[in-house]
């Protein structure tokens, strides 16, 4: 028997939360905290470029060690969505759906049970990255930046899952905090590794690598700390919401493990969607380019370092945006679903892409537009470099709508769709790979990318638009409204680097860092005018956007 209403008046804020009515403030508000740490955390493991690549050397041996360091990662982050199988998203998932029942018990089982499989799945996966390395290594220098990484896969499937039972509560913060701890950390360890085998010890920037890349273990290390601070604060209110369970569903052990088998599969090949588009240019860029170039293997390895490493190390601070709405969204369309409000997921599904572009539009041309002196307050000046983060911006906006439109997907149960839909893009991906470097080089694997992206989202879009049928016209107008004002700053701010470019000279960094920061400033105020002076944002964020309209007196 379920209990009287009464008890469930005494709920505590927790609860009140996770059954939040207001699914658009509520996208919001998870939105912000994800993006505030994603962003933070984003920046910061762009910022300590600038103080590591000082110590790794002159700027030949730092692309070579950006080629490196980002080579690990990819295998890594493939290593680590293997390692949790999809489970933290699943997790998140399914706790917002028997919240949402108010079945938490039911709840609580299944993070315990995802966390013993956490375990499993880490050792086994940490053991193969670590032994079998020499095997999908591609040079010896890899290998130990390989096994450096295998002991962060260990212990982070558990961060993840931390992660993922806040989240299914709808709560962000957690998650944003421990995100950007683990990051701090992670960068502390890894610039301190770095001076003392470089500056003190003059070693090779191999092994400077290596310790950087084990600084990942370091720092999951405190975002579990961090999660487990949260968790203690909030202890008393997780104990009142079990003894506040319907306890109506009676699940067994061996459905919760089969429940979260489902929920996990499309969340690792999803999840690792723009990670196998990464390995894609990975293993076949050097073998392709070389057919065209003559270049030597250091070289082919900096062209890598260029687009693969030093653009999409910015970039991601892009695409973190998506990544943060994607986060937010699952748990409130599981929420939605599981009460069967088609209103509700028609209305939260342009609610995301609305917001998605209101953020990732302006976000991407932004960049775009200060190319010249973001790439050169991070990298040093180099004309290649710009134009690539500049093509790379674009393609974020397809990376990122990807990134949204799978996460909605799986926040409504389509999983089988928009796995078919993912390997269609990574099909047109693999066709597009070979001519689009013999035609357009180093730019090659950015447009295979971007055209393997659009096929994606134009495929998921219209199947979302089928079967819900959401607000298409409505998001395609506004769409093009914040696309004329995406345009305008761009040239506005555009304009701004080109003319301090005429008498000053934008190699040196300070002075590009001054540039950046004056082009941005202007370049943010024109976008913020525009949408506040049309409405756009009260109609988009929220009507309490206008209390910000009235102070700035803007009419």
């Amino acid at each position: 028997m379920a209990k009287e209403p009464s008890g469930r008046q005494q709920r505590s804020s927790l609860q009140q939360s996770t059954n939040a009515t207001n699914s658009q403030e509520s996208l919001v508000r998870g939105s912000v905290w994800i993006t505030a740490g994603s962003i933070f955390s984003r920046i910061l493991g762009a910022v300590y470029i600038i103080l590591w690549l000082p110590m790794i050397g002159d700027a030949q041996t730092g692309n070579l060690a950006n080629a490196l360091f980002s080579k690990g990662y990819n295998i890594y982050s493939i290593f680590l969505l293997i390692s949790t199988a999809g489970i933290p998203g699943a997790i998140a998932k399914q706790v917002a759906h028997y919240n949402t029942l108010n079945e938490y018990r039911v709840s609580q089982r299944l993070f315990k049970t995802g966390v013993k499989l956490m375990v499993i799945l880490g050792v086994v996966s940490a053991a193969i990255m670590f032994f079998a390395a020499p095997l999908y290594a591609q040079s010896a220098a890899e290998i130990p930046v390989y096994r450096s990484l295998s002991v962060a896969v260990l212990i982070i499937p558990f961060l993840s899952i931390l992660r993922g039972y806040f989240q299914g509560f709808n709560q962000m913060a957690p998650s944003a905090i421990s995100q950007f701890v683990e990051q701090l950390a992670r960068i502390i360890y890894l610039l301190g590794a770095t001076y003392l085998i470089m500056e003190v010890r003059h070693g090779q920037y191999t092994q400077a690598v290596v310790q950087s890349t084990f600084a990942a273990f370091i720092g999951a290390i405190f975002g579990i700390l961090a999660l487990g601070w949260f968790y203690w604060r909030q202890r008393h209110q997780f104990s009142q919401l079990l003894r506040d369970s319907n306890d109506d569903l009676h699940v067994s052990t061996r459905d919760l493990v089969k429940d979260i088998a489902q929920q996990s599969l499309p969340f690792i090949l999803l999840g690792s969607g723009i990670a196998i588009f990464q390995l894609i240019d990975q293993y076949s860029f050097n073998q392709i380019m070389s057919q065209f170039v003559i270049a030597s293997q250091k070289q082919l390895d900096i062209f890598f370092a260029i687009f693969n490493f030093n653009a999409n190390k910015l970039i991601m601070i892009v695409i973190s945006f998506a990544s943060a709405m994607a986060v937010a969204a699952i748990p409130l369309l599981s929420a939605a679903h599981a009460r069967n409000d088609q209103k509700d997921m028609s209305r939260q599904i342009a609610n995301i892409l609305q917001l998605f572009l209101i953020i990732m539009l302006p976000a991407s041309f932004g960049v775009a537009a200060v190319a010249a002196p973001l790439y050169t307050v991070f990298y040093g000046y180099d004309s290649l470099g710009i134009h690539v983060l500049q093509v790379s911006a674009f393609m974020a906006i397809f990376l990122g709508l990807f990134t949204v439109l799978a996460a909605i997907l799986q926040g409504l149960y389509q999983n089988r769709a928009a796995m078919i839909y993912l390997v269609i893009g990574i099909a047109v991906k693999l066709l597009l790979q070979y001519p689009l470097i013999a035609i357009f080089k180093i730019y090659g694997p950015l447009l295979s990318t971007a055209f393997g992206m659009l096929v994606t989202s134009a495929l998921m879009i219209n199947s979302l638009y089928e079967l819900y049928h959401f607000k298409l016209e409505q998001t395609a107008r506004r769409m093009l409204a914040i696309l004329t004002f995406s345009i305008i700053m761009f040239i506005v701010t555009l304009a701004v680097v080109n003319l301090f470019g005429l008498f000053l000279p934008l190699e040196r960094k300070i002075i590009s860092a001054v540039v950046l920061f004056i082009a941005v400033a202007i370049g943010g105020g024109v976008y913020a005018f525009l949408i506040l002076r049309t409405r756009l944002a009260d109609r988009i964020l929220g009507a309490k956007i206008g209390g910000l309209r009235r102070r700035l007196h803007i009419r």
